[in-house]
């Protein structure tokens, strides 16, 4: 354990040292004399850009003094591009170049959709943007290339003001306008990019409708149908819903030739399919990937491709990555559905964009201040007595090898680790040292005061702020990842998990004065169950015994909730339910002591953990419950944790790994965790899962929980 701890402390004592490492290959070079921060990275072969990234104490400009150590990154075999950045030597040259006014809420990347080019296109030529923000009192320099701009063209008139209605979303008023989201966005750069809101009345600016400015017209649409053996015109009336003298009006051929024959090519109305109003009511919707087909749709959705063209006419143009299609409510597949927007259920390894580098803070209380390295048992016993530093070493060893992990799949991250040391006023004095616009998400802090005003700071420069473990916040952070799953999400899947199982089980449910407001949640979902009275005295709690026996069925299987934060009301009951549990293995009892029993509760907290509960009695009454966190298995990241640090990790250390790989793999997709959020559905690692969705302004929720099960003495997962 000493040497566990000794050596996961001085990694984390290198790592708030230097601030900054890649996920790559290092070497170092010491400055001599006469030597420059160009000649180095001639020298090397890599940017300037980048050695000043790992070299914080130098700045652009200033003399290298000589002796200096410098950590210089192996080269990537590509070239400046002059402006601290890499880029491909082979970038085409502009043919001339425009000017643009930062408008308020604009973006970097809403601009360049909106000129057809690449962020990295415009920090070229504007390199004052490698540095500091997007403001809106700059103006940019815009490059035009040889190619065809689509976004920056067409006049007014063709574009109208569109109305939000009640219950549409931006997919299906997308879906309305044949047109992407990215599409919507760059029309009404107002729109928020951290969120999907629309309201009620909100004026959007859409391309018009081809022929809109005819009113009333109607266009009838056909199908070619060729006519295969033995088909006749019942057939067919029962396949397209078409009247025998109809199908011969639209084909007078049919006449000509005595009857409807094998091989001819007849015309066949389409059917209009009365889609109703478009939202989030009677339709879910799904935007296109790229390299997507029909095919490939239409066993993604189960549904053919004739349903998909009539729910979506457009599709007869050919499919194209972005279109938003419309789908039924009550579809079934392999996907998920948020807020009516269908989610691919992604593979996030094989996803991965190697060219995305994120930039990582973890900001955590290892206390290093109060720590001496050398009193290796005063430093254990620090540990056991801080939970703070516990959780810190804990999450930040796990952190450390996804970090491993992520830098084998090819993805280079930037990492800067800061130790808080718990207070609020270090807290800022770290955040103000830092320029938090170079930062792609920050992990941590623990300490809500800190936690609110990183949120706060992180905002500004939209970085979003990852909570490790439980917080609850009376401000609304909106760009922060609350990871842990609240009590009331785990209430809420397990209610619904018992209602789906529920046939005709007897319920009884066992609950203290502190816990009636739960009670009357199991109430609302399992209204005919009976309730125990719990006799709650000033040394005393418990319930009566010949009382609860009269609750229990001979007949049906009980199952009972328990409900409280005492340990003794826990031990109490639980003993008692064996009493009555253990009449089942002897065969001589009459039938009134055969009772089959399971425990269950929603809110499993430390009163279920205390050292007086047996878990022999759990085991034997199957206790059910609902958990943020399940034992994770021999896997991978065990082995490479035991290699790495010669230790077993502790639940701290999975839930590190978990929540850095994460995040790690969301980036390497995205590098951006609230665009990613969008797109990617539950994910599930070692022993945490993760499914954030947004709240309004409150921030970003993970919604994931397992159900879990004592029995046998093991702990196994139900769901």
């Amino acid at each position: 354990m000493n040497h566990f701890i000794k050596r996961l402390l001085l990694l984390i004592f290198f790592a708030v040292s230097v601030s900054g490492c890649k996920a790559q290959k290092f070497t170092t070079h010491s400055v001599e004399k006469g030597e420059t921060l160009e000649s180095v990275a001639k020298k090397y072969n890599v940017t300037q850009y980048s050695i000043l990234q790992l070299n914080k104490e130098i700045k652009q400009g200033d003399d290298l003094r000589p002796n200096t150590i410098l950590v210089i990154p192996k080269s990537t075999g590509v070239a400046s591009n002059g402006g601290g950045e890499i880029k491909k030597s082979t970038q085409e040259e502009p043919i001339s170049f425009t000017s643009h006014k930062v408008r308020k809420k604009e973006t970097l990347y809403g601009i360049s959709r909106r000129f057809n080019i690449t962020e990295e296109d415009i920090k070229k030529y504007n390199p004052e943007l490698y540095s500091s923000q997007l403001d809106k009192r700059m103006t940019l320099k815009i490059p035009q290339f040889r190619r065809t701009n689509e976004t920056s063209g067409g006049n007014e008139g063709d574009f109208e003001m569109y109305t939000v209605a009640p219950k549409e979303t931006r997919w299906s008023i997308a879906h309305k306008f044949g047109i992407t989201i990215d599409s919507m966005l760059v029309l009404n750069p107002e729109l928020s990019k951290a969120n999907n809101y629309l309201a009620a009345g909100q004026e959007l600016k859409m391309p018009k409708l081809p022929g809109s400015t005819v009113e009333n017209q109607e266009t009838q649409l056909y199908l070619s149908y060729t006519v295969p053996p033995k088909m006749n015109f019942f057939q067919l009336k029962q396949k397209y819903g078409v009247e025998p003298d109809e199908i011969v009006r639209l084909n007078p051929e049919i006449t000509e030739k005595g009857g409807l024959k094998e091989g001819m090519v007849i015309r066949i109305p389409q059917k209009k399919l009365d889609a109703g109003e478009v939202n989030t009511d009677n339709f879910n919707f799904y935007e296109v990937k790229p390299k997507q087909t029909e095919f490939s749709l239409t066993r993604k959705f189960g549904i053919s491709y004739e349903e998909l063209l009539q729910l979506n006419p457009d599709l007869k143009e050919g499919l194209k990555a972005g279109m938003v299609l419309k789908l039924p409510k009550e579809q079934e597949g392999d996907f998920e559905v948020r807020n009516s927007l269908v989610l691919d259920k992604i593979n996030l390894i094989d996803s991965i964009d190697v060219a995305n580098r994120p930039e990582i803070m973890f900001l955590l209380p290892f206390r290093l201040d109060r720590l001496d390295l050398s009193d290796k048992s005063e430093v254990a016993n620090t540990i056991d007595k801080r939970n703070s530093l516990k959780y810190s070493l804990g999450l930040y060893s796990g952190a450390l090898v996804a970090l491993d992990s992520i830098a084998d799949l090819g993805v280079s991250v930037n990492v800067k680790t800061f130790d808080n040391q718990l207070q609020l006023a270090k807290t800022k004095e770290i955040l103000q040292k830092e320029n938090l616009s170079k930062t792609t998400a920050i992990v941590g802090p623990l300490d809500l005061a800190s936690l609110k005003e990183t949120a706060v700071r992180a905002s500004a420069k939209q970085v979003p702020v990852l909570a490790p473990i439980p917080a609850e916040s009376d401000l609304s952070l909106s760009n922060v990842f609350y990871s842990y799953t609240s009590p009331e999400v785990l209430r809420d899947h397990m209610l619904d998990y018992m209602t789906e199982k529920h046939e005709d089980q007897n319920i009884i449910i066992i609950a203290d004065s502190a816990s009636s407001k739960i009670k009357n949640f199991i109430l609302q979902k399992f209204p005919d169950a009976k309730t125990a009275k719990v006799i709650e005295e000033e040394k005393n709690i418990g319930v009566n015994i010949e009382r609860l026996r009269q609750l229990l069925s001979d007949e049906k299987e009980n199952w009972v909730f328990l409900e409280t934060e005492n340990f003794k009301l826990v031990s109490s009951v639980t003993s008692i339910l064996n009493s009555f549990q253990s009449a089942l293995k002897n065969p001589e009892n009459t039938k009134r002591e055969r009772i089959q029993l399971r425990l269950f509760t929603t809110n499993k907290n430390s009163a279920f953990e205390n050292e007086v509960i047996s878990n022999t009695h759990l085991s034997n009454i199957k206790f059910t419950y609902p958990s943020v966190y399940k034992l994770p298995e021999n896997n991978s990241f065990s082995k490479r944790y035991e290699r790495k640090f010669g230790s077993v990790p502790d639940r701290y250390a999975v839930r590190g790994f978990d929540l850095t790989f994460d995040l790690l793999l969301k980036l390497a997709f995205k590098n951006n965790l609230i665009e990613a959020s969008k797109f990617v559905g539950e994910t599930a690692y070692s022993g945490n899962k993760f499914d954030y969705e947004r709240k309004g302004a409150s921030g970003y929720f993970n919604q994931s929980s397992y159900i879990m099960t004592i029995e046998d003495l093991r702990i196994k997962e139900l769901k």
